[in-house]
């Protein structure tokens, strides 16, 4: 299991996450519109869902069914982050 960042974050970029994350797993370039959590690195502690002030932080197994697509935004940000960047700028414009 990890948690994974959705759609609240974008154009948010509260860092609250990043300071309570004992992993640092979460990152965020400023070239991108959100923070992504490393499901690689991720330890499953949860700490970073209470500290997030838009509650855009979930388990896994408790992702919205919308928005199932952060799963794989946050997996793909530390293969290919430009894909990432473009796809959230699609995403965001269609709004």
């Amino acid at each position: 299991m990890t948690y994974v960042i959705t759609e609240a974050c974008v154009d948010t970029k509260d860092r609250s996450c990043v300071d309570v994350c004992p992993a640092d797993c979460i990152s965020g370039d400023v070239g991108d519109r959100m923070l992504f959590i490393d499901p690689e690195v991720c330890i499953d502690c949860g700490a970073c869902i209470s500290s997030c002030p838009v509650d855009a932080i979930f388990a896994e197994e408790d992702l919205p069914d919308e928005w199932e697509l952060y799963l794989e935004l946050n997996r793909l940000h530390f293969e290919n982050a430009l894909a990432v960047r473009e796809r959230l700028d699609v995403l965001v414009s269609a709004r």
